[in-house]
């Protein structure tokens, strides 16, 4: 699968009518019209069902929206119909909703059935005769029961609804189906979360805090079949939110409880395990309708955010990658299950010809928080909405879709070894390295702690980290705030790290042995630092002849003239520190600044100059190089001089080309002959989409 699209969902807004573009906007759930022309979306902030033309899918193109009486929790389609549950609860004591019929060529509301209680999930049978809903009337978290604050039980239970579709929806009736007295952990408040209908029109429901699973038939409303959805225990895990990715940690007997649920072939079906009350197995489960299991995706799922640099780090101590969605798709002669990372931001898909042993085919990433899920097998496409959308952070919620295709995959670019387990993320400089055109190094910054260099191998696609080197200084581990790293001609590194004015941490010019140990820091005269602003050190490089290590300056600091940024440069014998402006660009909107700088093998200098605009708003993303020799450096004091750049590569045709969301962190850069090797900060997917770029492009030949 390859994406070929991604559509922010904040472009359906109505701005001629009172919506600001930048208006809380969302998709949760998706679905599509039943000729796969049209995606419909949830979007619970505005109280909207929302429409995509996805008739040429590589240009979605925005549909309009109803308007709706309640929030919108999920939707179906059957016919030329959208079924849609609407939230309307006063409280968690009085929960009330509708399943709301949407004529879809007419974008009317045309039937709402009252549904008793809060809606969630719903299904449509393949043979259209039914549809389920789920009623949760979900818990209050807030509260204590029993000894454990949302805790279990609280009533109104939940329930299952069977609506007989036959006919116009004028003629639909509503069956209850009682799922309490089941479950073990609180049978009298069954807090069902999903459903999905399978063949012979049994429907497979999770009962997620109670961590159960029941089995419907829909034609009698009979419960034909329930069972625990069973315990997990994990090891090489991460179970700590403490700036590192440490894999050691391990979890015994935890309960599975899943969210969302499909059936696969052979009569089996699949749980996505998020957890949520007590549980979260932090992977994937293939059941039998008689409740063993066949297949469970143990540590897998978290390794493999890991290898990908999606490892959502702040949630180590909760439940990790959170796998939230699931979804089952055949295209052509092969079935595929695809499973949804809700805090890694991606979807991992896998091969489900075995469906008691699925084989992992390849990582899509996705936007913030990828909620819905849906397999277009007869379009051959595959659809995830994000739900997550944060204008003033600068992302947005989007629905990606992918296209499968004969080319092989496109992402990831960068991954860590098969072999071994390395956690990477937050990458934020690059080096060449002195003997092999085969070889880069990489730093990440100070979303980490004990800070390291990873060295890379770039012969192949993606490229593979291999290797980590932990810093040392005076026999432990250091945290710096690392935004450049270069390879001496000795083999040793040098090192920047960003300093923040705020925290009373300075700059700092680090020489480490290519053990990774610290050999000195500098720091820039107290003159200089006096002046300084949050953005600091943003890159570093050394001369050919070893003489001289230059530092670029993220933004200007006090007493700068506007639109300029340093360029200091560090005379390793005397330690010296004199500086020269480097011109940056205008922002329309942000801010413009330096994020890298690199030598080349004539002795000019490259640098990455960039704005801090992600998505569609993204502008600045380039290549300059200059001359150092052509100016003169000066000391602190002195009027310095400007260096005249030239454009080496617009960098946007290359981000844009992954059809994702414009990434603002274009961070590293490493040049070997005229091949200019970039990559993107990620920011440990923290409010970011966590999707690293790494591709090579050429510089323009003067």
């Amino acid at each position: 699968f390859r994406r070929i699209a991604t559509f922010p969902i904040h472009e359906n807004l109505d701005l001629e009518n009172g919506d600001q573009s930048e208006d809380e906007t969302v998709a949760e759930i998706v679905t599509a019209s039943e000729d796969g022309q049209i995606l419909i979306y949830t979007d619970s902030e505005k109280e909207r069902l929302g429409f995509i033309n996805i008739s040429a899918p590589s240009t979605p193109v925005a549909d309009g929206f109803i308007e709706l009486d309640g929030e919108p929790t999920s939707v179906t389609v059957t016919g030329d119909y959208a079924l849609v549950g609407i939230n309307t609860s006063e409280s968690f004591v009085a929960p009330s909703g509708a399943l709301v019929v949407v004529d879809i060529p007419g974008r009317t509301v045309v039937q709402t059935l009252d549904m008793g209680g809060q809606p969630d999930s719903t299904a449509v049978s393949s043979d259209g005769r039914f549809a389920a809903v789920v009623i949760e009337n979900e818990r209050d978290e807030d509260i204590e029961v029993n000894g454990v604050e949302g805790g279990l039980p609280q009533l109104p239970a939940g329930f299952l609804n069977i609506i007989d579709t036959v006919g116009e929806p004028d003629t639909w009736q509503v069956r209850k189906a009682d799922l309490s007295g089941l479950s073990a952990l609180a049978p009298s408040d069954p807090e069902p979360e999903f459903v999905d209908i399978g063949r012979h029109n049994h429907a497979v429901v999770t009962l997620q805090e109670n961590n159960h699973i029941v089995i419907v038939n829909l034609r009698s409303g009979a419960v034909v079949q329930d069972f625990p959805a069973g315990t997990v225990s994990l090891n090489d895990i991460d179970i700590e939110k403490d700036k590192l990715i440490d894999p050691s940690g391990s979890l015994d007997d935890v309960p599975r409880e899943p969210d969302a649920v499909t059936w696969m072939r052979q009569g089996l079906f699949a749980t996505a395990n998020e957890g949520d009350l007590k549980g979260g197995s932090r992977g994937f489960s293939v059941f039998t309708p008689g409740g063993d299991v066949v297949f469970d995706s143990a540590n897998t799922f978290e390794h493999l955010a890991i290898r990908h640099g999606h490892y959502p780090e702040k949630r180590a101590g909760k439940k990790g990658t959170e796998p939230e969605g699931i979804e089952y798709g055949k295209f052509g002669k092969t079935p595929y299950l695809f499973v949804g990372s809700e805090r890694g931001n991606f979807v991992s898909v896998y091969n489900a010809q075995e469906a008691d042993n699925p084989a992992l085919k390849q990582v899509l990433p996705a936007g913030v928080g990828p909620e819905g899920l849906l397999a277009l097998p007869e379009r051959d496409l595959f659809v995830v909405a994000s739900e997550k959308d944060d204008a003033e952070a600068g992302f947005r919620s989007t629905i990606s879709i992918y296209e499968l295709q004969d080319d092989a995959p496109t992402y990831p670019g960068i991954k860590s070894s098969e072999q071994d387990l390395i956690p990477w993320g937050a990458l934020s400089g690059l080096s060449t390295d002195k003997d092999s055109s085969d070889i880069l190094y990489a730093v990440h910054d100070s979303f980490y702690e004990k800070s390291r260099f990873y060295t890379v191998d770039i012969s192949d696609s993606p490229a593979v980290i291999f290797d980590e080197t932990v810093l040392m200084k005076d026999g432990d581990s250091v945290n710096y705030d690392l935004e450049g790293i270069a390879q001496a001609a000795d083999g040793s590194f040098w090192l920047a790290s960003e300093g923040k004015p705020a925290d009373e941490l300075k700059n700092i010019l680090v020489h480490v042995d290519a053990s990774g140990n610290v050999l000195a820091e500098y720091l820039l005269p107290e003159a200089v630092q006096a002046k300084a602003k949050k953005h600091g050190f943003e890159g570093v490089t050394a001369s050919s002849d070893g003489a001289t290590v230059y530092v670029a300056f993220q933004r200007e600091w006090d007493g700068d003239p506007d639109n300029h940024v340093r360029i200091g440069v560090f005379d390793i014998a005397s330690e010296g520190w004199t500086f020269f402006y480097y011109p940056i660009e205008t922002a329309s909107t942000g801010w413009v600044g330096l994020s890298e700088i690199t030598a080349l093998e004539n002795g000019d200098l490259a640098v990455i100059e960039r704005d801090n605009q992600q998505g569609p708003a993204a502008a600045i993303k380039r290549i300059y190089t200059f001359d150092p020799s052509s100016v003169v450096p000066k000391t602190e004091g002195e009027i310095f001089d400007v260096v005249s750049k030239t454009l080496a590569n617009d960098l946007l045709d290359e981000l844009n080309a992954t059809k994702g969301w414009t990434p603002d962190k274009v961070e590293g850069l490493a040049v070997i002959g005229n091949e200019a090797y970039v990559v993107t900060d990620n920011d440990g997917l923290d409010d970011a989409v966590g999707e690293t770029l790494f591709f090579s492009t050429p510089l323009l030949e003067d």
